[in-house]
């Protein structure tokens, strides 16, 4: 079957009101880039008539401004699934413009197949850097939740991006598992290993359009590492370094899971310099820059992921030097790379970052002052809790100190104490494993907490009402009122908020 070249704009009228898409990529990588901004025109055109124009949007994970940004600007989006990371999308979440739905990343992929989302894919757009006649889809850089999307839609647009190379063809391990309870077994016993094909196959009948383009990947910029965040990352890694001497680690060591941003580019930046810790591999979510630096090096002897979330600078070096990374490389839809019965056969040490953590382990990834949306719980909750380590990190103070990241009670509960085994910030590391709840605070507050926050917490647990998990519900959240109040969570005590 011979395939039909149109324009983005012919493309983007297949697409109809109330329609739910499915959008190609995970993070800003392998996402489209043309049939949704011309969507989005669409839906300014259909607005100004006084018609209504609204889709629901369904990803793997993040998009770039192309998808998230141009179609929240256009008022287009009446439901987004599973997670975003973009400024004009979290603000008209928060505002309660777009509702939106913070899902697991493993376990997208199989809730639209359940039907737990909707009733049906109207319509699926997929990046490639090839595709035939047959209906072999070759992705780009992110695969997320493509090949779900990509049988569940009643047709397919395909972007064909001559900007990605078609060098990346084979990287890519394709496997959508069947549904229960015919469900097996998922054979990856290493990073590396294989189970599925290089190529998404669809019937080709579906694709009623290939539009080509050629845009770069729209890549974020991560801030540069800082005093804090590198000793964020030299106390991650003097803790594994202890870890390996006295046996609690392999002395061959085990794959790491990364989360994303400065933080966990210092920590693998940290990793990655101190030989103490071997050449180690990867079975993770996203791969950035700093892990093509260190696999460069010889540090990382291999990568697993579900997308490249590379700088463009870097993905061009990698595409320059594709026989060198071809081999180093794999990627997979995120219900493999995310898969919890993977995680826990590897053994994988998981390593993500929190926007605050409380004194006995709770971990808030998701909501500032446990109301406003900042991006999503994305992959953490997939690999801590099934992971060998879980370790939180973050800075012990935001906003220039006026807000504290250790606090009696997070504002809002993604991760429960029972799935966090470590926390580290600048200040130091708490083992929380084997503790009691008052033995984790203990340990949190004398080792994590900044020192302008410490004393403060020392006195909330002496006003705090005995039990198993010592809390004082009045003054919980106390710190969080006053960061309301007057934008600074310093107390000069606890009286205003104990009865």
């Amino acid at each position: 079957m011979a395939l039909k070249f149109i324009s983005a704009e012919e493309a983007a009228s297949f697409i109809k009101n109330n329609d739910t898409v499915g959008f190609s990529g995970f993070t800003p990588a392998g996402a489209p880039k043309a049939v949704s901004v011309a969507l989005a025109k669409i839906a300014e055109a259909e607005h100004a008539k006084g018609n209504q124009f609204k889709i629901n949007v369904m990803t793997g994970a993040s998009t770039g401004d192309s998808v998230d940004g141009a179609l929240t600007r256009a008022d287009a989006i009446n439901y987004r699934a599973p997670y975003q990371t973009n400024k004009d999308m979290r603000n008209a979440i928060n505002a309660g413009k777009i509702h939106y739905n913070d899902i697991h990343l493993s376990q997208m992929a199989q809730e639209l197949r359940y039907g737990f989302l909707c009733d049906k894919v109207n319509v699926a757009v997929i990046e490639a850097c090839d595709v035939t006649e047959d209906g072999k889809i070759y992705l780009t850089t992110g695969v997320g939740i493509a090949p779900t999307i990509a049988n569940m839609a009643d047709i397919i647009i395909v972007e064909l991006n001559a900007a990605q190379s078609k060098s990346i063809k084979g990287i890519h391990d394709i496997y959508e598992p069947a549904d229960p309870p015919y469900r097996k077994e998922f054979k990856i016993y290493k990073p590396s290993d294989r189970i599925g094909s290089t190529y998404v196959q669809v019937d080709p009948k579906k694709i009623v359009g290939v539009v080509e383009t050629n845009k770069p990947d729209e890549a974020r910029g991560f801030t540069a590492p800082d005093p804090v965040t590198d000793q964020i990352g030299i106390n991650v890694a003097n803790f594994l370094i202890s870890e390996i001497k006295r046996g609690g680690i392999p002395s061959s060591f085990l794959p790491l899971q990364s989360g994303v941003g400065n933080v966990a580019n210092a920590v693998l930046g940290a990793l990655g310099e101190d030989k103490h810790i071997p050449a180690f591999e990867m079975y993770t979510e996203v791969i950035q820059d700093s892990v093509i630096e260190l696999m460069k090096h010889g540090r990382i002897k291999f990568g697993s992921s579900c997308s490249l979330s590379v700088s463009n600078e870097c993905l061009n070096d990698i595409y320059s030097n594709m026989d060198f990374f071809h081999d180093k490389l794999v990627l997979r839809p995120s219900e493999i790379s995310n898969n919890p019965e993977i995680v826990r056969r590897l053994g994988i040490i998981a390593i993500n970052t929190a926007i605050e953590a409380d004194i006995y382990g709770g971990i808030n990834s998701t909501h500032i002052t446990g109301t406003k949306m900042m991006n999503g719980i994305g992959g953490s909750g997939d690999f801590i809790r099934n992971a060998y380590l879980s370790i939180f990190t973050c800075p012990s103070v935001a906003k220039g100190g006026k807000i504290s990241s250790i606090v009696p009670m997070v504002s809002h509960c993604d991760h429960t104490e029972h799935d966090v085994n470590i926390i580290a910030t600048e200040q130091g590391v708490a083992d929380l494993r084997g503790k009691s709840p008052m033995q984790r605070a203990q340990l949190i507050i004398e080792n994590c907490a900044h020192p302008d926050y410490k004393q403060l917490l020392w006195d909330y647990l002496k006003i705090a009402t005995k039990g198993q998990t010592s809390h004082s519900l009045a003054a919980a959240l106390g710190m969080h009122v006053e960061f309301e109040k007057s934008g600074d969570m310093h107390l000069t005590d606890w009286s205003n908020y104990v009865k």
